[in-house]
């Protein structure tokens, strides 16, 4: 009877590991795919450079905007987030540029940016490109138009 026992439990044994390795090996793919899946891009967060056209407002210093059809950018905001690292910053004609702050040279003018976004938080997250553009441009813009009290 114990040799019976023996043998059974032997079997048994032997049945049970390759269901056990079977099913841990689902578990482990299961937990491989999950953990690729939870590591996609944010949807938000954007991992392509894309070209924005609009406003570019820098009323004060460290404090700096993009509007365009879509949002208002944060680029910069005086001792809070910056855009990391250096990046560069537009050029802009005498014409292309309206200063607002008497005795300095902060102000607006009307940009394109290549640049990568956070559509959540509404940050810019890295700049490639940026270049002044005519103030009319934005001003016959009419995506443009619900800034338009801004920059007048």
């Amino acid at each position: 009877m114990n040799s019976r026992r023996r043998v059974n439990s032997t079997v048994r044994h032997l049945y049970m590991k390759p269901q056990f390795t079977l099913v841990a090996g689902l578990l482990l793919v299961v937990a491989l795919f999950a953990n690729v899946r939870s590591g996609t891009p944010n949807e938000n967060a954007s991992s392509d450079f894309e070209t924005r056209c609009g406003w570019f407002d820098n009323p004060t210093p460290s404090n700096i905007w993009l509007y365009d059809r879509e949002a208002e950018w944060t680029i910069g905001i005086q001792g809070g987030y910056q855009v990391p690292g250096e990046w560069p910053w537009p050029n802009f004609k005498s014409r292309q540029w309206v200063i607002t702050n008497p005795g300095g040279e902060h102000g607006y003018g009307c940009v394109c940016m290549r640049l990568r976004v956070d559509k959540r938080s509404h940050k810019v997250l890295e700049i490639q490109s940026a270049r002044g553009r005519r103030l009319i441009q934005c001003r016959q813009d009419p995506t443009l138009k619900k800034w338009s009290r801004k920059f007048t």
